[in-house]
């Protein structure tokens, strides 16, 4: 029968599992090469309780997966309830989970297996950590349903699939904090997304600048600013919903607070060993302005702009946001003798207004 396995293929096909390690777009060719091995014609890796549209899969079966979650299928696979004995050690088919009246009337297989073409399925349930996923493999009627024989065969994949999967997500998680780590170091707040959208990553400097205008909650950003938490959700959105591959959103969302400054959040992607299905990294979020910046020493602005130590401490002031009389006041001196300071600092810094001057100042930051 054209579905038999080939031993040996399957055999090499195993010893290229780690490829996925370090490079999760492997999964796609790796699961083409397990077909090719098994006599099936398709292949979709499922996370067991949490499913959504960007899980990895073979080119042959990606009309479906479409289909299957475009119309929630996923809710509803009857295939679901072999989950259990998939995650015990058990390979789980068609003919052990349904009925063959069940086989031929139920709506899943109908509107979408059948109309692919696709008439037979092995489950092989494995762990990613803690999770739990589960690899299925689609036979043609033509190819012939999974046989015992060959489900003893399939069971070898399960503990080369878990020790794969389990390394990808320590190895992913550690990428992540490498990433936002180095983000710490410049006190560049960072928060990383999966693909539910819910924070799985955050650094130091985010937690540091969190309040009730920008704040995470059970796992979600929330906004007060209900413009941009609406421009956030439907990022979101496109997280959850869009191919595995798809571009991000470019464009920056402003986000207003009541009695701070604005903050600007851009959407990033995730790449590289980050970015495996089983963690489900998708995007990092970076914010500007949430925290104030670090100010220079006035000496170090005395030196950067030839000016003299007064007129250093009031550009000083000025930059960390204070008006020209604040700053007078909080010198000491009268509001004249301050403007006066700060004409010469025009004139020295080449600048010719205030917000000017402590853009200027802000760059040696």
């Amino acid at each position: 029968m054209s579905g038999d396995i080939d031993v040996d293929q399957l055999s090499d096909v195993m010893t290229r599992l780690g490829e996925a390690v370090v490079d999760p777009a492997a999964w796609t060719d790796i699961m083409t090469s397990i077909c090719e091995a098994v006599g099936a014609t398709a292949a979709v890796l499922l996370q067991a309780d949490v499913r959504t549209p960007d899980v990895p899969r073979t080119a042959a079966i990606d009309e479906a997966v479409q289909l299957y979650f475009a119309q929630n299928w996923h809710l509803q696979d009857p295939r679901a309830r072999g989950v259990p004995r998939a995650m015990s050690g058990e390979i789980i088919t068609d003919q052990q989970l349904l009925t063959p009246e069940e086989l031929r009337s139920d709506p899943m297989y109908n509107e979408v297996l059948y109309r692919y073409g696709f008439k037979w399925f092995a489950g092989i349930g494995f762990w990613a950590d803690t999770a739990p996923w589960v690899l299925t493999l689609q036979r043609t009627g033509q190819e012939g349903l999974f046989e015992t024989r060959e489900t003893r065969l399939l069971a070898q994949l399960a503990p080369r699939l878990t020790e794969t999967a389990t390394l990808s997500t320590v190895v992913g998680r550690v990428a992540l904090t490498s990433m936002t780590g180095i983000l710490d170091r410049v006190q560049q707040p960072a928060i990383v997304l999966d693909r539910a959208g819910l924070a799985i990553d955050r650094n130091t400097a985010a937690d540091a600048g969190f309040d009730e205008d920008i704040r995470v909650r059970d796992r979600r950003l929330v906004l007060r600013d209900k413009a941009a938490m609406a421009r956030f959700d439907a990022v979101i959105d496109r997280i959850r919903n869009a191919p595995e591959h798809a571009a991000l959103p470019v464009e920056p969302i402003l986000i207003r607070r009541a009695t701070k400054g604005p903050v600007v959040m851009r959407v990033l992607p995730i790449d590289g060993a980050a970015r495996n299905v089983f963690l489900g990294a998708r995007a990092m979020l970076v914010l500007s302005n949430l925290t104030p910046r670090a100010l220079p020493e006035p000496a170090l602005i005395a030196q950067a702009f030839g000016l003299t130590p007064a007129e250093a401490r009031l550009v000083a002031l000025l930059a960390g946001g204070l008006s020209i009389t604040d700053a007078a006041d909080r010198l000491g001196i009268v509001r004249d003798t301050a403007r006066n300071q700060l004409k010469s600092v025009f004139a020295k810094t080449g600048t010719h207004r205030q917000p000017e001057l402590v853009g200027l100042v802000l760059q040696i930051a």
